[in-house]
């Protein structure tokens, strides 16, 4: 895909999701972490969870422990991130977070796992 293409997608789901949660699909995150090869998927669920299943290519950063890790894990505040979690609750609380610490590009995969 090309990169007019990946930006008019792009503005399209920053203009139609959920303003409040950033709230986008799981089909919608694909498409996001295939063209931007900067995107981090972070999985914010416990170690134990992460060792069970996960989606591919993600990072694992409990929420618990997200406030005091991720500047030094994520070191990129400009980068696009997508988390989630099981049902969509924590990452909603991981957003925050992160919105706080000043990074940027945040959305959350809505309904998590559970919608997946």
């Amino acid at each position: 895909m090309n990169t007019k293409i990946y930006k008019a997608i792009k503005g399209i789901l920053k203009r139609n999701r959920d303003c409040k949660t950033n709230e986008i699909d799981y089909e919608n995150a694909k498409v996001i972490l295939k063209n931007d090869k900067e995107a981090i998927l972070l999985d914010v669920r416990s170690p134990q969870e992460y060792k069970e299943g996960h989606l591919e290519c993600s990072i694992n950063i409990p929420l618990y422990d997200l406030s005091k890790m991720s500047e030094n894990t994520i070191k990129n505040k400009e980068c696009t991130i997508v988390v989630y979690c099981q049902s969509g609750n924590r990452s909603k609380k991981a957003i925050d977070i992160l919105s706080s610490q000043g990074y940027e590009s945040l959305y959350n995969i809505k309904g998590g796992l559970d919608n997946i």
